[in-house]
């Protein structure tokens, strides 16, 4: 639940008795819910396989999206690259150029990981919050205990000039993706963003045999990039009758429009057309 990333949400392992220890899961959150008297429980970024269940259970479905970029066993970014059509290839090519111009990027993960780097990172974190209205909410002591206790899972991309670190992106390792969570920096030029976000991302995905690059919420300027859009999923109980039908009224007509988007992006992508 705290970071957008789609998975199972009822904890249950194979066997015979799977569907009754999810149903028992379930009827005892609904119940807590109950007892506590809270006005509504989400389950939020449910894994696609479960949403049936959830919603015959009662729970209000809602559709939404992200963009994830896919591998289809590229060996190079250019592999990638001639997937695209011809003015998507030579528009990502100039934006790469424009943003490594008298840059280099390092990968660190796991041991390579320093203090040093985590104090930079979060003046990119807080710095990124404060501008984009936002309330930073990891203090700077979260990010030791990730590296003391996950380090292997974390991978920091930085973009340096010389021997300054200019703009940072903070990733998660999974087993097939490449999970995208935070990033910052203090340069402000043009396209850092993408380079160092997107497509030192790809590069790394391509790199390491990983199937996924999850870039984080939101993101429409990310399709023009290779990232094709995905439905995400939550469930919603809602405990006032009068307000779960309004809210459900709304679900209905919402996903209607967002099925009509993803319509729409999925003819916009970038990629040649067969």
């Amino acid at each position: 639940p705290f970071t957008p990333v789609t998975g199972r949400r009822l904890l249950v392992g194979p066997g015979p008795d799977a569907n009754a220890y999810h149903a028992a899961l379930l009827d005892g959150a609904l119940q807590l819910a109950e007892q506590t008297g809270v006005s509504s429980m989400h389950i939020n970024f449910i894994d696609e396989a479960e949403a049936p269940f959830l919603e015959a259970a009662g729970l209000l479905i809602r559709t939404d999206q992200q963009f994830h970029w896919q591998n289809d066993g590229y060996g190079s970014f250019d592999d990638f690259l001639a997937t695209l059509s011809s003015e998507k290839r030579k528009n990502l090519r100039k934006e790469r150029a424009k943003a490594q111009a008298g840059l280099t990027f390092q990968h660190v993960r796991g041991a390579e990981i320093t203090e040093d780097h985590l104090d930079i990172f979060f003046e990119f974190y807080m710095d990124t919050g404060s501008r984009k209205w936002g309330s930073p909410y990891l203090t700077r002591k979260s990010f030791s205990m990730l590296r003391e206790r996950m380090a292997d899972d974390l991978l920091f991309i930085f973009a340096c000039e010389e021997d300054r670190i200019i703009a940072g992106a903070m990733n998660l390792v999974g087993s097939d993706t490449l999970y995208g969570r935070y990033w910052g920096t203090l340069d402000g030029r043009p396209m850092l963003h993408f380079e160092t976000c997107y497509y030192q991302a790809i590069d790394y995905a391509i790199a390491h045999g990983l199937k996924t690059v999850e870039a984080g919420a939101q993101g429409g300027h990310k399709l023009a990039r290779g990232y094709a859009p995905v439905l995400t999923r939550s469930a919603h109980w809602i405990a006032h009758p009068g307000f779960r039908d309004a809210v459900a009224d709304y679900l209905e007509r919402e996903r209607a429009a967002v099925d009509a988007d993803m319509d729409f992006l999925r003819d916009r992508t970038p990629f040649k057309k067969e």
